[in-house]
């Protein structure tokens, strides 16, 4: 833990500015840690939070990019539930948040990003990274990549903009929220009141949401199908007891996409794995198994990821029903047999305990039955026990085979890691292997970031999430591109002794890059890498590293000992460039004219 030294002030001690005024605001949403960089324009922002630590309140956490910070943001809602906050000075501070917000944009994470301004007085006369209207304009900038945004141009609005940022990152879609706040707004004296914490809780009140009319009408469908299909996306975490319920009630088999993957546990005899990215087999057939009668997609975007050249199939169209929170999630499937918009927690619950009731009433309905595991078919060793799911090539997960395999790398993940091991994954490669190979024993705890696609989530969103839930086990798989890239991160977790575990997939290339232009035939062009010691480049950062370069260093390893290392572990596996990731079906997205 950072030790904040006893700071010199200048004013008396009972004085306040509107700095202290977000801190609390933020300390009455349970926020532990702002993520940011510190700069000249922030600095009032960064007094009030010293000032909170001081007091036992929020602490700042500094990144080593601003990028960094956002996805560090992130990662903490995401682990912890609550909101998500980061910051930056004026000009190239707030410029370099862009992409993070971004990413948390397309994944719907609730951040309030607050980013600094030049003093009011100053706007228009090129002072040094001005970022008002007038020069780079920073507000237009997250104007599409947030739900709400805006300017304070007078301390007198900040409070009723900070409360409306606040609520609008809790909305239906939720995501991250804008206030650009001058420094010389920041540092303005304010008059004390009580604070108003019934009106504050306000800010965050779940609404439900229920369209009762297209309720009836799926539960009158339901009560004449025979065969049920179940297809999730992200949207499902918060409704995933209810939706696992009612599969189990009338033996639904459950098909994800690949970011819906995260709220099954990988086990389940009903599940059937991935279809789209990276897909297994045993998905699509289920999908496309004639006997099916209605395909229930729930809370999924219906991204290429999940469903490129599905919207072309008519006789599934006829099969498929959208259940979703989102508004604009179901403006993407009009082709849909029915669309039902609520809450999806309340929708399965309600669609439950209408079925059962009818099961007493001995009203014809869906049978019970008990839950049948299909035989043993791919050749994978009991000890891998996910029959239910095929696997495009089983044998290449248990070769021993030089150099390492990365099918058998994300076995032995699947096996080794502790089952409440958080794990993250990055863009690239890793997307690939850990869609298609990695399976997790638990519900929620594997992440991507697959809606925006930035290289570098999983580093800084595994720190966040270290952060929020520092006791549990996290694992960062990326690739030595991405590592490149933003790997200074990892300082962080230094700084912080997070015993976070980055496994970094060490092949010489961007391998999405080269794989793609072979099977794609474009030229070998761009994707070569240095040959990088990166457990060397770990331990120079403060870092415990260990290298692996076959089986035997690989089934060596500890994790359950690893992750409770104070601070953090960075494993550099060494893989075989050659093995070609599951990518085929974003090949015939990116070959589609």
């Amino acid at each position: 833990m950072t030790i904040f030294p006893p700071a010199v002030e200048n004013r008396p001690v009972h004085q306040s500015d509107f700095a202290d005024l977000v801190v609390e605001y933020l300390e009455q949403a349970g926020v532990e840690y702002v993520f940011g960089v510190p700069g000249g324009a922030i600095e009032p922002l960064y007094n009030a939070m010293a000032r909170s630590a001081r007091r036992g309140g929020l602490r700042p956490i500094v990144a080593r990019h601003e990028s960094g910070a956002a996805f560090m943001a992130d990662g903490y809602a995401r682990e912890t539930g609550k909101l998500g906050v980061c910051c930056s000075t004026t000009g190239p501070g707030a410029t370099n948040l862009i992409t993070g917000v971004a990413s948390a944009y397309v994944e719907n994470s609730p951040l309030l990003v607050i980013t600094a301004q030049t003093a009011l007085h100053l706007f228009g006369k090129q002072t040094l990274q001005e970022s008002s209207c007038t020069a780079i304009n920073t507000v237009a900038m997250f104007q599409s990549c947030t739900r709400y945004n805006s300017l304070i141009s007078h301390r007198g609005q900040l409070e009723g903009k900070l409360a409306s940022a606040i609520a609008a990152t809790q909305g239906v879609p939720s995501g991250p929220a804008h206030l650009s706040i001058p420094m010389d707004v920041l540092a303005a004296p304010r008059r004390l009141r009580p604070k108003s914490a019934v009106r504050f809780k306000s800010l965050f009140k779940q609404h439900t949401l229920l369209d009762s009319d297209a309720l009836t009408e799926l539960l009158e469908e339901l009560l004449q199908a025979r065969r049920i299909v179940l297809l999730l996306g992200d949207g499902c975490g918060k409704a995933i007891k209810q939706i696992i319920e009612f599969a189990e009630l009338v033996q639904a088999p459950i098909i994800s996409g690949p970011s819906g993957k995260r709220w099954v546990n990988h086990q389940h005899p009903l599940y059937r794995g991935v279809l789209g990215y990276a897909n297994h087999r045993s998905a699509r057939e289920t999908l496309a198994d004639e006997r099916n009668d209605l395909v229930l997609a729930v809370g999924t975007r219906f991204s290429e990821m999940i469903f490129s050249g599905w919207e072309d199939n008519e006789e599934l169209g006829a099969k498929l029903i959208h259940i979703d929170e989102n508004l604009e999630h179901l403006a993407y499937s009009p082709f849909a047999r029915l669309q039902v918009c609520g809450t999806i927690r309340t929708v399965f619950q309600t669609l439950i305990d209408s079925l059962r009731a009818k099961i007493n009433e001995g009203v014809h309905c869906l049978p019970l039955k008990p839950v049948a595991v299909p035989a043993r078919t791919d050749g994978v060793s009991a000890e891998f026990p996910y029959s239910q799911i095929a696997l495009n090539d089983p044998a290449a997960c248990e070769s021993d085979a030089f150099p390492l395999k990365p099918q058998r790398l994300m076995r032995e993940l699947s096996v080794q890691l502790p089952v409440d091991a958080r794990v993250f994954v990055d863009a690239g490669n890793s997307w690939a292997w850990a869609t298609h190979y990695l399976h997790m024993r638990s519900s929620g705890l594997y992440r991507v970031g697959m809606g925006y696609g930035a290289m570098t989530w999983a580093i800084g969103a595994s720190v966040g999430s270290a952060l929020g839930s520092p006791a549990s086990p996290t694992i960062c798989i990326t690739g030595d591109g991405s590592f490149l890239m933003s790997g200074q991160e990892l300082t962080v977790a230094v700084a912080e002794k997070l015993p976070v575990v980055f496994v970094i997939l060490n092949d010489s290339v961007l391998g999405m890059v080269m794989h793609g232009q072979r099977l794609g035939g474009a030229e070998p062009v761009g994707f070569e890498l240095p040959p990088v010691d990166f457990a060397q480049v770990a331990r120079a950062m403060g870092a415990a590293a260990e290298t692996v370069r076959n089986v035997a260093e690989l089934t060596a390893l500890d994790f359950t000992d690893i992750c409770r290392r104070e601070g953090p572990t960075l494993l550099d596996v060494y893989i075989d460039p050659e093995e070609v990731p599951p990518m085929g079906a974003r090949m015939k997205t990116l070959g589609r004219v």
